[in-house]
């Protein structure tokens, strides 16, 4: 069975991340998590302008997130009533990140599944600051979902690696179970100037196979330092559907998710991304 977490804003690119979710799982038993956190929200709003306030502010929002949450259950219901589901809701005052992490460790959260961008949708970014931050601050692999995306088939799957971090069994499982639903075929990209690898290398890559091998794997080698370069362009003339990289210190998705500002990212990313966050959860 998969634990699958959702948080969502209400927004349209959460509820389109949700939609992705209750179909790509829809032959799996899975327990769905619908979360919303809403301390950012209440320190923001326009009445909270003294403490005297404070405690009828607070009420107000927290009646209205749980309101907002029973509204998404019903509307998820005559969507998806798959008897392989089970709903939970969760309405808390913290923050996202604080949050997430939370239930990741109490519900034993296998996926985090979340809009790329919420509210907001600005155009010149790949991924909004509450997504940005869920990638690179929560223990938990996550799938993040472009605005409009709807293909939840996905037939080809690119894994960029250096080979370099002992991959997590558990998330490199979770991408062979994904793969497995739908057949998907993994595309293990080694991209560097040098094509021999070290014994560490060898070990990780060895460690891929073995993981892997209920899956149809192809390993290649790009001889290339254009780390971003060679995967927009790989995913492009491949028809890729899922981008699946693992953030951790010094990887490739660290490089390109976190630059000086996020505005600087340069993978314009148009399909799913699996950020597997290598943690160390059993």
């Amino acid at each position: 069975m998969f634990s699958i977490l959702l948080p969502t804003d209400f927004s349209e690119n959460s509820m389109n991340a949700i939609k992705y979710a209750l179909e790509f799982f829809k032959y799996q038993k899975t327990q769905f998590y619908f979360m919303h956190a809403y301390q950012n929200e209440f320190y923001d709003h326009e009445d909270l302008t003294s403490r005297e306030v404070f405690e009828d502010v607070l009420n107000t929002i927290r009646t209205t997130s749980q309101a907002n949450l029973e509204k998404l259950l019903e509307e998820v219901k005559s969507i998806a009533p798959n008897p392989r589901f089970t709903y939970h809701t969760i309405s808390s005052y913290s923050t996202l990140v604080e949050e997430a992490n939370l239930i990741a460790e109490a519900r034993n959260i296998d996926l985090i599944v979340m809009g790329t961008k919420g509210k907001s949708d600005e155009r010149h970014i790949v991924f909004g600051s509450h997504t940005f931050q869920v990638l690179k601050y929560v223990q938990c692999p996550v799938l993040a979902i472009p605005s409009n995306y709807t293909n939840t088939q996905p037939k080809h799957i690119l894994f960029p690696t250096n080979y370099l971090i002992p991959y997590k069994r558990r998330e490199l499982k979770l991408l062979s179970e994904l793969a497995k639903s739908y057949r998907s075929v993994i595309d293990v990209l080694y991209i560097s100037k040098s094509d021999k690898l070290s014994i560490r290398q060898e070990d990780n890559q060895a460690f891929i196979k073995n993981t892997l091998k209920d899956n149809q794997v192809n390993f290649y080698h790009e001889d290339s330092k254009k780390i971003a370069e060679i995967i927009k362009n790989y995913i492009k003339d491949n028809n890729i559907d899922i981008l699946t990289m693992v953030n951790t210190q010094h990887s490739f998705l660290e490089d390109m998710l976190f630059p000086s500002t996020i505005d600087k990212v340069s993978l314009g990313l148009e399909i799913p991304l699996l950020a597997m966050q290598n943690s160390a959860r059993s």
